[in-house]
């Protein structure tokens, strides 16, 4: 923490940091990509010659969640290695390989009085990002803002400020290296808990809000937020089994869905089965599930397929369990399970399993959720696996972005009108 900011309150970091990238983003709106690439690849080198301290500071945060006690989930959603470590300055280095998503030119028209208008893509300006655990999220998040021209100031999780102002202290040094301000990337240094209730008010400062973590906290922002708000509620994702299903995929995609990484937004939480689905295979789906350490409640049609399945309660099927645990359902018909899923998921990545075109293009059309999949693992949730490079999140609402929120949805635009002296009659 600088003494500068040490000692003023989380109001007045909120303010300075506000007004140093209201600032910074004036300066961004004019640098170009080309610019801003050497900047990005001076990130990822940063990253890759600093492993040691990185992994460092994370051991701090580390040991501080063990006496905490956070479960394994979050424990894992907080751990960086060099593999991380690695996977974050690839996905800097992938952003550097994507289009400028700057002064794309969106709609031309030609009026009959001659009048050219076109609307042209800016960026945003200001956001704010407030996320919890995942200090990865610190790169992501500012390597997406500097390509698309924004100025962003981070809120990181409690459980996480050592890795996080580590990291950032990485992009701080590339932006000076570059001559650039360091308002282009602000971070709030305190676990303090005003700080978020400071970002929330500050709407002369910052143009949009994006919340990443829990219901609480999503509910705070959208709640007390004075700006937009991009949200991204939890991911209580769906995988849906049809009896058109082909057994190897069935299998496959959904011992995938949940237990690759059990504490991302894009996991798996429940299962739905149709009733007609071949019982055998419905056991074998359950069982490798089981076999692998999940835990599982249902109904009472589910509970028969397993002794093992427990007695799922009403609040299992809103709930986010961010690890080796999910609920399961059998459903009669892709009309149920469509039905389910919009009244008990949270917008975010549902997918069927299936080769009934009829009941794919049902499902796909009804399921009112940001990313809806046929034949794949939600766990392809991700702005990367989209060919977006990294995400700054997944955007769970229904104005400007939704899914993956990657550089074209961190751009807004405006309408440029080309003439040669018209007057309105």
């Amino acid at each position: 923490m600088s003494e500068a900011l040490a000692s003023l309150s989380p109001q007045q970091i909120v303010g300075q940091l506000g007004q140093e990238a209201k600032s910074a983003s004036r300066i961004l709106a004019r640098t170009t990509n080309v610019e801003i690439n050497q900047l990005l690849s001076s990130i990822a080198a940063a990253l890759r010659n600093n492993v040691e301290p990185i992994i460092e500071a994370n051991k701090k945060d580390l040991a501080a969640a063990a006496q905490r006690g956070l479960n394994k989930a979050m424990t894992d959603r907080l751990m960086l290695d060099q593999k991380r470590i690695e996977a974050m300055a690839s996905g800097v280095e992938t952003i550097v390989d994507l289009p400028d998503p700057v002064g794309r030119r969106l709609w031309e028209a030609i009026r009959p009085n001659g009048l050219r208008i076109e609307r042209v893509s800016v960026p945003i300006g200001v956001l704010g990002m407030i996320y919890e655990s995942r200090p990865n999220v610190t790169i992501d998040a500012a390597a997406l803002c500097l390509k698309s021209r924004n100025a962003v100031i981070l809120r990181g999780g409690s459980e996480s400020l050592h890795s996080s102002l580590a990291l950032h202290a990485l992009i701080q040094g590339a932006l000076k290296d570059h001559g650039l301000p360091e308002g282009c990337v602000g971070m709030i240094p305190t676990a303090d808990r005003e700080a978020v209730g400071a970002m929330l008010a500050a709407h002369q400062h910052i143009d949009v809000m994006i919340p990443r973590g829990g219901r609480s906290l999503i509910e705070r922002v959208m709640n007390e937020a004075r700006m937009p708000v991009f949200g991204h509620l939890e991911g209580i994702c769906h995988i849906y089994i049809h009896p058109s299903t082909k057994p190897e995929i069935a299998r496959q995609v959904t011992l995938n869905a949940k237990m690759r990484r059990t504490g991302i937004c894009g996991a798996m939480e429940t299962l739905l089965i149709d009733k007609g689905l071949d019982q055998d295979l419905a056991r074998a789906v359950l069982g490798d599930l089981l076999d692998a350490g999940c835990a599982i409640v249902g109904d009472k049609m589910a509970q028969k397929l397993d002794g093992r399945i427990g007695e799922a309660k009403s609040e299992d099927w809103h709930t986010e369990y961010l690890d080796a645990k999910l609920s399961c359902a059998v459903v009669s018909n892709v009309e149920e399970a469509v039905n389910h899923i919009n009244g008990y998921g949270s917008h975010h990545t549902d997918s069927i399993l299936a080769e009934d075109t009829k009941a794919v293009d049902y499902f796909l059309k009804n399921v009112d959720s940001g990313i809806v999949m046929h034949n794949a693992s939600t766990q392809f949730a991700d702005g990367g696996e989209f060919g977006m490079g990294a995400e700054i999140g997944i955007a769970t609402g229904k104005m400007h972005a939704r899914g993956p929120v990657g550089l074209e949805q961190l751009c807004t635009y405006k309408y440029i009108v080309h003439g040669e002296g018209q007057t309105r009659p």
